[in-house]
């Protein structure tokens, strides 16, 4: 159970800010409580550039003056606080999903009907409208986009979030990856995205539904190549595309996997080449030869999606590994550790130094 602070601090913590990739979404929630936030740009996940402009757009269009001062940035809307507005939140890249949750939390405390047009449609923000939905917030979707009646008070209740498609998505591959089998709860096939089981079935892993909502995971024979590429929902989710690529380093054959949401994401290729995986990048598109016998190795990642595909490589590698950067996995999985600690891997961590903001 949760329950709200009866006052709130106007500000994002500056340190702890600039390590996560919520730091905007979460300057939404105080800047519609309190009518105004100072907070740092956001952090973590440095594997290409990470724009907020559409961020700061939604709280702009919301009535907020919005101001950089180098340093951090600062928000403030009038006295009477957010008000009704329309936004776009699509990118050259294809709408942006943390944009779309800003703006979401932003109208939910608009007095009026806001427009969000263009808006992700990826489970997550499905799951934050449905949770304002369950809150009094009238949320509708059509042609011109996302329709949200804001209300100048959120009520209570319980809430059950649905299974992570992308913790079930590691968890699948790398059982996969070390040829093993999985059972996982609380998410079934219709909750993981068309272009994930589309490239998972593609290189020979089988998904069916179990009995209690369940998934379970067996492998048809030897992994085989793919070619798939990233897109946004229901395409294959671009934050498994690292792990996907640490798995088939154990399929035979060349396997390829363009980035489409991104303009690159390649950060886990130095640490897969270190543990003996052959694989490239020719701009956004990831070659992976396989299949190669893996060595332990010493490697590190300053994104959470990569340190989980060095983490995956690790487990299907001969010998003992060492990997840096693993409290980005704390940050992003809930139980990713201790799950795989339970079934069977054996997993030691030791305090590490964090990187300066």
């Amino acid at each position: 159970m949760v329950a709200p602070a009866a006052t709130v601090r106007p500000e994002i913590h500056l340190e702890l800010g600039r390590r996560v990739r919520t730091t905007c979404v979460l300057a939404a929630a105080v800047l519609a409580r309190c009518g105004r936030v100072t907070f740092p740009r956001p952090g973590g996940d440095a594997f290409c550039a990470r724009l907020i402009d559409r961020h700061l757009a939604a709280m702009e269009a919301a009535g907020a003056a919005v101001t950089d001062d180098g340093t951090g940035l600062w928000a403030q809307c009038g006295a009477q606080g957010v008000r009704p507005f329309t936004v776009d939140v699509d990118t050259p890249y294809g709408p942006s999903l943390g944009a779309t949750v800003t703006a979401l939390v932003l109208a939910a405390r608009a007095p009026g009907t806001s427009l969000i047009t263009s808006p992700s449609i990826e489970p997550e923000v499905i799951e934050t409208a449905r949770f304002l939905t369950d809150r009094g917030v009238l949320v509708g979707w059509d042609e011109a986009g996302l329709h949200v009646t804001g209300r100048e008070h959120l009520g209570g209740g319980e809430f059950t979030v649905a299974g992570d498609r992308i913790e079930a998505a590691t968890m699948i591959m790398t059982a996969a990856a070390t040829g093993g089998s999985i059972t996982l709860g609380g998410i079934t096939t219709a909750g993981l995205p068309e272009g994930l089981t589309t490239a998972l079935a593609g290189a020979g892993v089988n998904l069916v539904d179990g009995t209690g909502g369940a998934v379970h995971m067996a492998l048809a024979g030897p992994l085989h190549a793919v070619e798939t590429a990233t897109g946004p929902h229901p395409g294959l989710p671009t934050d498994t595309a690292p792990q996907l690529a640490a798995m088939l380093t154990q399929a035979h054959g060349t396997s390829q996997i363009a980035e489409r949401v991104y303009p690159r994401r390649d950060t886990h290729l130095e640490g897969l080449a270190a543990f003996g995986a052959s694989v490239s990048s020719k701009g956004p598109v990831v070659l992976v030869r396989g299949a190669s016998q893996l060595k332990a190795a010493h490697v590190g990642a300053e994104d959470i999606r990569a340190v989980t595909a060095l983490l995956l490589a690790a487990l299907a590698a001969e010998g003992t590994s060492t990997i840096r950067g693993m409290y980005h996995l704390r940050r992003g999985y809930g139980h990713l550790l201790s799950n795989l600690a339970t079934l069977g891997a054996d997993i030691t961590t030791i305090p590490e130094a964090r990187p300066c903001p």
